[in-house]
């Protein structure tokens, strides 16, 4: 009986981790790449959309495929339709309004932030 529910929770959250992109994460984001060019990132259910600050915008499909929350941290895993693995974590456990979107490789692209446009030591400075 144990493991029937076990299988069945499993199946639910895959499904609802892959259809669409989280709650957490879904809205208007002003992110700063590493080397200070600063974007503005709009996540949709399945899409995104990343302009740079001349105006230029380039869109993404993607899926999400991975939730993981590791001492109240959390960190999704989303999937480009190119094939491309990208991360969006919240280092910062209690604050979900700034965090970090990485490459497959866990190498910080962007920092992410809801208001305003923040540098990679200044997520860290909030702790």
């Amino acid at each position: 009986m144990r493991s029937i529910k076990l299988i069945t929770l499993t199946t639910i959250i895959i499904l609802l981790v892959g259809c669409s992109g989280s709650d957490t994460y879904r809205g208007s984001w002003k992110a700063m790449g590493m080397d200070g060019a600063k974007f503005d990132i709009l996540f949709a259910e399945k899409s995104f959309t990343v302009t740079d600050s001349a105006g230029n915008v380039e869109k993404f499909e993607y899926t999400q495929n991975s939730v993981n929350i590791e001492n109240s941290v959390k960190t999704y895993g989303i999937r480009l339709g190119d094939g491309r693995s990208y991360e969006i974590n919240f280092p910062i456990a209690t604050n979900e309004n700034v965090g970090l979107m990485k490459d497959g490789s866990s190498n910080p692209i962007f920092t992410i932030c809801r208001d305003k446009y923040m540098e990679y030591d200044e997520i860290f400075k909030l702790n």
